[in-house]
C-alpha cells in the first residue's frame, strides 16, 4: 500500500493493486470514475465489439439492483452515470452533488463485482446496439473514419469498428460479458480517480471500503504493434450529395516525446480554431468546405494523424492539393519564432479553457494515471508546450508529408 502526493494529485494504491488518483478541487460538484485498460484493441476476431457491449450491459443488472434502480440511484440525487469505451480504454464515471460520494463509489462496486448481465437484458441491449450500427453507417462522414482506420491498421487488434458487427453482436452471451469482465476489470488494470472536495484521506478510505475486495486474476495483455502498410489512395463509391474524405499518417504513440508536439502541429494545421490553415485556405480563401478539421488519435504504441474534409465532387482534387501543400511547407521550412510563439500561446489558451469542464479534466486524469502512472500537472504541460522549437515542428511535419499519407474518399 502506497501513498503520495503533490500541491494538487495525492496518489495511493490498494493492497489489491487498484491505484487511486485525487484531485483536489473546490467545486460543490464531485467527479469520480474508473478507468480500465480495456477495449476494442483487447477483443478476439471473434468477439468484435465485446468491449463495448460490456460496457452497455453492466447497467442492465446486479445481484443487488435491477437496470432501473442502477440509472436511478445517482439520477435521484440529481447526479448521473456513465461509461464510454474507445480502442484502448473503458471509462465508468459520475458526477454528482457534494456528499453522495459513498453512493457513487458503491454503485461502481456492485457493477464491476457482481453485474450479472441478465439474458433478457442482453437480448434487448443488442437490438439497441445493433441500432447504433446502422445509425452510424447511415453517417458516412462517421463511418469513414472505421473504414481508414480499418485499411491503415489492417491486419491488427486496432483495424476494426469499436462497436463490433451484425454478425458478432448476435453471438454475445452473458457467459462472454462475464468472461470479458473477469479478465480485464481487475484491480491491477483499473485506476479509481476522483476530483472534488473531498478530503483525499476520505476519498481513499471510501474506495478501499467498496472496492478493496475485488481481487480478480490477473492477465498479461499483449498488442502487437501494427505494421506499416504502404500509403493507399481508395474511392468508394456512394449515393451521397458530398464527397468526404480522409487523409492520414502513422505517427508515433502516447509515449512518445513528440506527443505534445504533434497535438499543437494539429492545432495550427486543422485545429478547432477558424485561424486553423486549413480553415483559412479551404473555406474562408477558397470557398471549397464548410468544415476542415484534423485530428490526433493516440494509443499507446502509435499514433495516427489525420485531416477530414466534405465538399461537392467538384473540389475534391483541389482541395487535396491545397492540404498537401499545407503539409509540405511545414516539412520543408522552419516556422518563424513569432508564429510559433502565437500558435503556444493560442494552444495553452485552448487548454485552459479545456480545464473548466470539470469532468473533461476528471477523465483525462483517469486516463492520464492509467497510462502514465501519474497525471499531467498544469505546470508540466505549459513546460513541455512552451519547450517545442521550430525545429522540433518541422521534424513531426516530416511524417505527415504527401508520400507518406493514405487517402479515402466516399465519393458519387
Amino acid at each position: 500500500m502506497t501513498n503520495n502526493s503533490n500541491d494538487i494529485f495525492t496518489y495511493h494504491t490498494l493492497a489489491n493493486g487498484l491505484r487511486i488518483v485525487h484531485r483536489a478541487s473546490a467545486a460543490d460538484v464531485e467527479h469520480c470514475g474508473v478507468a480500465i485498460k480495456a477495449g476494442s484493441r483487447n477483443e478476439s476476431s471473434a468477439d468484435y465489439g465485446l468491449a463495448h457491449f460490456v460496457e452497455h450491459t453492466i447497467f442492465k443488472g446486479t445481484d443487488r439492483r435491477r437496470s432501473w434502480h442502477i440509472v436511478n440511484r445517482m439520477e435521484s440525487v440529481g447526479g448521473e452515470i456513465n461509461a464510454y469505451t474507445s480502442e484502448e480504454v473503458t471509462m465508468l464515471y459520475s458526477c454528482f452533488p457534494k456528499g453522495n460520494l459513498t453512493r457513487a463509489v458503491e454503485l461502481m462496486a456492485d457493477l464491476i463485482g457482481y453485474s450479472r448481465f441478465p439474458e433478457n437484458e442482453i437480448d434487448r441491449e443488442r437490438e439497441v446496439v445493433l441500432d447504433e450500427i446502422d445509425s452510424y453507417l447511415d453517417s458516412p462522414s462517421d463511418a469513414i473514419f472505421d473504414d481508414f482506420n480499418d485499411l491503415i491498421f489492417a491486419g491488427s487488434s486496432l483495424g476494426h469498428n469499436i462497436l463490433g458487427t451484425a454478425e458478432t453482436i448476435e453471438t454475445f452471451t452473458p457467459e462472454s460479458c462475464r468472461d470479458f469482465l473477469s479478465t480485464h476489470y481487475t484491480p491491477g488494470n483499473m485506476v479509481f480517480f476522483y476530483t472534488g472536495p473531498t478530503a483525499p484521506s476520505r476519498v481513499m478510505s471510501t474506495v478501499e471500503r467498496h472496492l478493496g475486495f475485488l481481487n480478480h486474476s490477473v492477465k498479461e495483455l499483449h498488442d502487437e504493434t501494427p505494421r506499416e502498410v504502404t500509403p493507399f489512395d481508395i474511392r468508394k463509391k456512394l449515393g451521397t450529395h458530398q464527397s468526404h474524405t480522409v487523409i492520414g499518417a502513422r505517427i508515433p504513440g502516447i509515449y512518445s516525446r513528440s506527443n505534445h508536439t504533434y497535438a499543437l502541429l494539429n492545432n495550427i494545421i486543422g485545429g478547432p480554431c477558424m485561424n486553423s490553415r486549413l480553415n483559412v485556405l479551404l473555406r474562408e480563401r477558397h470557398g471549397y468546405v464548410y468544415s476542415v478539421d484534423s485530428y490526433i488519435s493516440s494509443f499507446t504504441d502509435c499514433g495516427l494523424f489525420t485531416v477530414y474534409f466534405g465538399c461537392d465532387e467538384n473540389h475534391v482534387k483541389p482541395c487535396r492539393r491545397l492540404i498537401f501543400r499545407t503539409l509540405d511547407e511545414l516539412a520543408q521550412s522552419t516556422m518563424s519564432m513569432r508564429a510559433l510563439d502565437a500558435a503556444k500561446k493560442q494552444y495553452l489558451g485552448q487548454t485552459i479553457v479545456a480545464g473548466a469542464n470539470a469532468e473533461q479534466v476528471a477523465l483525462a486524469t483517469g486516463r492520464s494515471t492509467l497510462f502514465h502512472r501519474h497525471a499531467l500537472h498544469p505546470d508540466e504541460i505549459i513546460e513541455r508546450i512552451m519547450g517545442i522549437t521550430p525545429e522540433d515542428i518541422r521534424l513531426a511535419a516530416e511524417k505527415l508529408t504527401p508520400s507518406r499519407c493514405s487517402i479515402l474518399t466516399f465519393g458519387q
